[in-house]
């Protein structure tokens, strides 16, 4: 590899989400890894992280490189910190392949900017995801590059991922995963689950506000994790709130969503004081940029203008960011 290649990331000013995670596993925060697909949502979750000083992940789906199209990648990558330091930050900013599936797309995205890939293997038998975790690893690393990989299964659908069930990470499994794959954080599954609709009815509750919570996570299987890598990062996927106002918005302004549950905040405060350094958003994402679109054109029939209702749906997702890095992860002010 040459020398460009090398530091591809570290030319746009991005960095690796290793010194994230060291900090954020010693201060007892996590970091939060929001997706995003176009240019409000980019524009959005950066601001919200600069207004609350926090570091931030920024993650690309397969879905999302589709929709935005691979030739646009590297002036986003390198737009997002002009974009920052044009409002003079430094807060640090990582770029995030989500749920990659393949050596190929892990690749791809390590030889054009990104800073952190993941491979999801997670659907492929224990000793074959060993293998492509760390055919990755071993691509990535020289060029500086981390890697999560999963290890266990989450319920739910998100983009091309999907799953009828959830299937437990085994503990006594998560050291011989790590120290043959080589990878430097693992995304677990304790009870999270991708989508708005997460859990069923049945295994819901009702909080003392009336809202529907799913059941607890389980932090039996965490906490032993934790015993056996002490201090190693671990990620949370599917840890959207699904948060209600914006189901109340989305329902009063012609929208349908069947059965919308999410993991209780007062679960992800708790998981952020752990070992659990990361922590993905999308569905809370999604559901605030629809609400604000659905709200705004019902209230303003005569608006064409998409920079008006992409606006309130910027302004709306901001905000969403700035409540998550200050109430539920804990990483305002950690930059």
């Amino acid at each position: 590899m040459n020398t460009t290649q090398q530091a591809v990331y570290q030319q746009f000013g991005l960095v690796n989400t290793r010194s994230m995670f060291e900090k954020a596993v010693t201060g007892g925060y996590a970091v939060g890894a929001y997706n995003i697909n176009n240019l409000e949502q980019l524009q959005a979750i950066l601001l919200g992280c600069v207004e609350t000083n926090a570091p931030v992940i920024l993650q690309i789906s397969k879905g999302a490189r589709n929709y935005a199209h691979p030739s646009l990648l590297r002036a986003m990558a390198s737009g997002a910190m002009d974009f920052v330091r044009a409002h003079d930050s430094s807060i640090p900013v990582a770029l995030h392949l989500d749920h990659g599936d393949s050596f190929e797309l892990c690749k791809w995205c390590v030889d054009n900017g990104f800073s952190s890939v993941m491979i999801d293997a997670s659907h492929l038998p224990y000793e074959d995801n060993i293998a492509l975790s760390k055919q990755v690893v071993e691509y990535a690393h020289p060029l500086g590059v981390s890697v999560e990989a999963e290890l266990g299964v989450l319920a739910g659908i998100e983009e091309d991922v999907v799953a009828a069930e959830s299937v437990y990470t085994q503990p006594e499994e998560v050291i011989d995963f790590v120290s043959r794959t080589g990878v430097d954080s693992l995304a677990i599954s304790i009870g999270t689950s991708h989508g708005a609709n997460k859990f069923t009815p049945e295994q819901c509750t009702r909080n003392a506000d009336g809202i529907l919570v799913g059941p607890p996570l389980r932090f039996d299987i965490l906490h032993e994790i934790e015993e056996k890598l002490p201090g190693f990062p671990i990620v949370l996927h599917g840890s959207s709130s699904v948060m209600p106002d914006y189901i109340h918005d989305i329902l009063s302004f012609g929208g349908h969503i069947e059965n919308p549950v999410g993991v209780a905040e007062t679960q992800l405060r708790e998981a952020a004081k752990s070992a659990v350094c990361k922590m993905n958003i999308d569905s809370d994402g999604r559901l605030a940029m629809t609400a604000a679109v659905r709200k705004f054109l019902s209230e303003n029939t005569e608006s064409f203008d998409p920079r008006h209702y992409f606006g309130a749906a910027r302004e709306r997702l901001k905000e969403l960011v700035k409540y998550k890095n200050t109430h539920v992860l804990g990483s305002a002010n950690q930059a």
